[in-house]
């Protein structure tokens, strides 16, 4: 369990160019799928400093066959990243640079407001345009490209490279096909104030 900082899960292709495919944060699980799988698919690095929680995968696995509401509630966890998964995706797949970049924010607003490290509409972006280049598919010159577009248009400001201030979330939203319901939030914790 990530108890801070941030960390990802990446795969790195023949070429050696690295696709990251989610960004992890404090109070989740890393790579609960590989309690029941006997050798992982991908990587998980942290992304910043942080503090993890090691827990034996045969406990988790006894836990979740004493405990059947904690197999449950770890099922539903894992359904809801691969939730999250395929919105990726369909981010990297078929949004052009200007909704890619829009999402990601949008998603990271929610995600950082609830795991209690920003609001959605502030907060510090723990990637660098490398890092989110390797997670929407484009180059870090069209990640600085888009994101200079997103100020210039309005929809956000950045008083430094790593702050995210965002002028209207629901223009930032529209911009990027953003709908929230692939994150499974409470309608408490989905709502835009």
């Amino acid at each position: 369990m990530l108890l801070s900082g941030f960390a990802i899960r990446s795969k790195i292709v023949a070429s050696g160019h690295r696709q990251i495919l989610a960004i992890q944060m404090r109070g989740e699980l890393l790579d609960i799928q590989n309690a029941l799988l006997e050798k992982a698919d991908h990587s998980v690095h942290m992304l910043t400093a942080g503090t993890i929680a090691v827990i034996p995968k045969e406990e988790i696995v006894a836990l979740t066959l004493a405990r059947p509401r904690i197999g449950h509630a770890i099922w539903v966890y894992t359904l809801v990243e691969g939730s999250i998964f395929r919105e990726w995706t369909v981010n990297v797949g078929r949004r052009n640079a200007r909704s890619r970049i829009a999402h990601l924010f949008c998603e990271f607003s929610l995600r950082l407001r609830l795991a209690g490290l920003g609001r959605h509409d502030e907060y510090e972006l723990p990637m660098t345009q490398e890092q989110l280049a390797d997670a929407t598919g484009l180059t870090p010159v069209h990640v600085n490209r888009t994101i200079k577009a997103l100020e210039a248009d309005g929809l956000i400001t950045r008083p430094n490279p790593r702050s995210i201030l965002i002028a209207d979330w629901r223009k930032l939203a529209d911009e990027g096909d953003f709908d929230s319901n692939y994150l499974h939030l409470t309608p408490q914790e989905a709502l835009i104030v």
